[in-house]
């Protein structure tokens, strides 16, 4: 199963990476939506890991992009962000339905064995 993390923070991104590796996972990494993008192209993900605040993109753009690909439409999502749950309360739907939003965990509050346990929820539902 692979798992592309995006994630900005380098440090943050390299745990996370360590941590599914650790686990069993094969792991890509992209700081941005675009290396995001290219790491897709090479070898398409089974999961994603998506921190909302990115660089050049916000999350949402991101999905629109990300979803306008044929063969990612199906790829669940896992949001592991600073952005709390609230911020996005009237367009949730819209990201659990058009944009394959699965989970979403509020880093605050979420800690490594979450995002663990999320990816491996997800991956077990495809599996």
């Amino acid at each position: 199963m692979h798992v592309l993390v995006i994630e900005p923070d380098r440090l943050l991104g390299k745990t996370y990476v360590e941590a599914l590796k650790a686990v069993g996972y094969s792991v890509a990494y992209a700081p941005t939506a675009q290396a995001a993008i290219v790491a897709a192209d090479e070898k398409t993900p089974d999961v994603v890991v998506l921190e909302m605040l990115l660089p050049t993109h916000n999350g949402i753009a991101f999905l629109q992009e990300f979803r306008s690909y044929q063969d990612w439409q199906a790829v669940p999502v896992i949001l592991h962000t600073f952005v709390a749950p609230h911020t996005y309360q009237d367009i949730q739907p819209i990201l659990r339905e058009q944009y394959g939003v699965v989970s979403w965990l509020y880093k605050p509050q979420a800690q490594l064995r979450h995002l663990l346990s999320a990816v491996k929820q997800q991956l077990q539902v495809e599996a």
